[in-house]
């Protein structure tokens, strides 16, 4: 496997492709199959997985919770989401507990507010202290936050402890290479990139048919989404965190790492989706 990773704050040190679990949680009957593919993406070194209280309303984390008994605990790196109207004092203490209870862990390793609401990010970030020195989390970050939004943070106190931004990144939605992904990266922060496939449990902007991204995969003997997460995580400091719902869906996604697109398969990508060259609103799914 190449060497394409990600580090966290306290050189928590990722494969640069983790497992999302957006859209899990919600059919019984594909539960079990949720869960191996889960526990077949740590045995394949895709040890981070990505989940939050919204997703099936908690579902996806017991879904996770469950995936993680026997052992698989210990080898992931285990990151959820708090709602924003919980995102401040005592409503944040007790979502984290009932995410940790549903997770079935005692500590997440990164505890992420889900994009802005009505707490100031003062209050968030005092809490979300608060909660590293409870030994509930060991780390923090946030999602959805533009560069804007950042800027604001690294000025509240504490705020420079903020350990990621998620954000929604694909082919197809490059805003954030504009300036939040290059100040990120000068901040050694960093960026989760989520719906990698420009997927949300529907098809959208036809990338995985495109004749291009076609064209590429046949020559690298790979599948469409395969090229289109080798893409995402081309850049520094930059993790896909696809859903994957099947053991072959994960073995796929594993296998991507390893793919190294060249300089003029990057060239073609862009010529069909130009690098944007003006400041575009965070796109948000």
């Amino acid at each position: 496997m190449a060497d394409k990773h990600v580090v966290f704050a306290g050189q928590a040190k990722q494969p640069a492709i983790g497992q999302g679990t957006w859209y899990m949680g919600e059919n019984a009957r594909t539960r079990q199959k949720e869960v191996d593919a889960l526990r077949a993406g740590i045995e394949l070194g895709l040890t981070l997985i990505d989940t939050a209280e919204m997703y099936a309303d908690g579902g996806a984390e017991e879904v996770v919770g469950e995936a993680l008994q026997g052992g698989f605990r210990d080898k992931a790196f285990l990151v959820s989401k708090v709602y924003p109207w919980n995102a401040g004092g005592k409503k944040a203490i007790a979502a984290c507990e009932a995410s940790l209870r549903r997770l079935k862990t005692d500590v997440l390793d990164l505890y992420l507010l889900h994009w802005r609401g009505n707490f100031s990010l003062a209050e968030t970030v005092d809490v979300m202290e608060t909660l590293i020195q409870q030994g509930k989390i060991r780390r923090w970050g946030v999602s959805n936050l533009d560069l804007s939004d950042m800027q604001e943070l690294m000025h509240v106190s504490g705020g420079e402890a903020c350990a990621t931004d998620q954000v929604l990144y694909h082919l197809a939605s490059r805003g954030i290479e504009y300036d939040l992904l290059p100040w990120c990266q000068q901040q050694a922060m960093p960026v989760m990139a989520y719906c990698p496939l420009a997927q949300a449990g529907r098809l959208r902007d036809g990338l995985l048919e495109n004749s291009v991204v076609q064209d590429i995969a046949n020559a690298h003997g790979a599948s469409a989404a395969q090229i289109l997460l080798a893409w995402v995580i081309r850049q520094q400091g930059v993790m896909a965190i696809p859903k994957a719902s099947s053991v072959a869906h994960v073995q796929e996604n594993a296998a991507a790492l390893n793919i190294m697109l060249s300089s003029e398969d990057l060239a073609r990508l862009d010529s069909a989706w130009p690098a944007p060259n003006r400041k575009i609103p965070l796109d948000m799914q």
